[in-house]
């Protein structure tokens, strides 16, 4: 595995207006290309709310009133984020990082991955359909697959914006409010970490995630204040 340079990693305990967040991924992602910033990693969590990425429909925002709806500027479609779940956003020179979308993307998806089998989660990919799945199918009944982990991403001059979010401990009834990324298929849900039975704080999802992202991407997370990022 290549080694990169230690890499910023911010924890907001509060959780972080929509608008917010964009401004300081734009920031950052600018002085990481053109001031030679260092990388960075955001974990926090939002307000309820539902987004919108670049290939959305609008006949998937199901009950547009509920909560706002932002468009992201992300790929993908909709999706929700809310208190209980961890959203990370990811800051990363993609372009000194090899220049390879497709490798980014499975590093992401890697990166979920190894984190939940640190809570016995046997997660996966499935052909076709973006994000991290577990299979529900009980035994001798019907296909039953439910999504734990949404990704996410843009890149802006080859530095990625956007992330990922893993369902903790969501209200998962909130994402009723919209067909989660396009996928109408009744055999096909969202489910959490509570909802499999785990029971794991946002700190332990961090630890976790936080391993497994020394290992998949190659560079140590180092501590800084969030105040930092969005001053209180």
């Amino acid at each position: 595995m290549t080694k990169f340079q230690d890499v910023d990693w911010a924890v907001s305990d509060a959780p972080v207006s929509y608008e917010a967040a964009l401004a300081v991924m734009d920031a950052r992602a600018r002085a990481i290309r053109d001031e030679g910033a260092r990388e960075l990693v955001w974990f926090l969590e939002h307000p309820p709310l539902y987004t919108a990425g670049t290939s959305a429909k609008p006949a998937d925002l199901k009950d547009p009133a509920r909560f706002p709806v932002f468009d992201a500027g992300r790929g993908g479609q909709y999706t929700y984020h809310g208190p209980g779940q961890r959203v990370a956003y990811l800051m990363l020179d993609v372009g000194a990082r090899g220049r390879d979308v497709r490798a980014f993307v499975a590093n992401l998806e890697d990166w979920i991955i190894r984190a939940l089998a640190a809570f016995n989660v046997d997660a996966g990919v499935r052909e076709g359909r973006v994000g991290v799945w577990v299979d529900r199918t009980e035994l001798g009944g019907p296909l039953r697959e439910e999504k734990i982990a949404a990704i996410g991403v843009r890149l802006k001059r080859w530095v990625s914006l956007h992330g990922i979010s893993l369902n903790v401990e969501p209200e998962l009834e909130h994402f009723t409010g919209i067909t989660p990324c396009g996928i109408e298929d009744a055999r096909y849900g969202v489910t959490s970490l509570a909802g499999l039975g785990r029971v794991v704080s946002m700190a332990e999802a961090d630890m976790a995630l936080k391993a497994a992202f020394e290992e998949v991407f190659g560079s140590r997370l180092v501590r800084v204040a969030s105040e930092e990022l969005v001053p209180s």
